[in-house]
């Protein structure tokens, strides 16, 4: 749980928790975000820190649940950054809805598990701004050899 007043900003709520909100790059084939009327699209975030894949595998076989939670919650830090940067900051986000894609055994069954940290993350930096719709999917791999990639929808409030 964050330490931070219930007063903090988010991105005080996200620093207590360990994490800075990293830069957003320019995309290639693809933009970070597309925004159709009040709602943007965040595009499939992988767990980067500092331009590093943190790892690599299939949960359940190379990856421990534990680990794959963290990994998400990285994951789910660089879609708050690329929201933030969509709607002018990360007091003004609301998650509306969030996918989260987990690369697993076919018998692993912890997809929502791993999800789950990255729903607690965003309910703490964001209170109530946090809470949202979600689907946590079992898939058979992921880009770069992922186990985990977040994908979301927000709005600004």
């Amino acid at each position: 749980m964050t330490t931070s007043p219930p007063s903090a900003t988010a991105t005080e709520r996200l620093e207590a928790l360990g994490f800075t909100l990293p830069r957003v790059g320019e995309g290639g084939k693809y933009v970070e975000h597309r925004s159709l009327g009040s709602c943007v699209y965040v595009s499939g975030q992988l767990p980067f820190k500092d331009g590093v894949l943190l790892g690599q595998g299939i949960v359940g076989r190379d990856v421990e649940t534990e680990a794959a939670r963290g990994l998400a919650r990285h994951a789910v830090v660089n879609c708050l950054a690329v929201a933030a940067q969509a709607v002018g900051g990360l007091d003004r986000v609301r998650i509306v809805q969030m996918l989260v894609f987990v690369a697993g055994t076919p018998d692993l069954g912890q997809q929502s598990r791993v999800a789950d940290a990255a729903s607690d993350l965003l309910i703490e930096v964001l209170g109530e701004n946090g809470r949202h719709a979600r689907t946590a999917i079992g898939v058979a791999g992921l880009p770069l050899n992922s186990p985990v990639e977040i994908q979301m929808v927000c709005t600004a409030v």
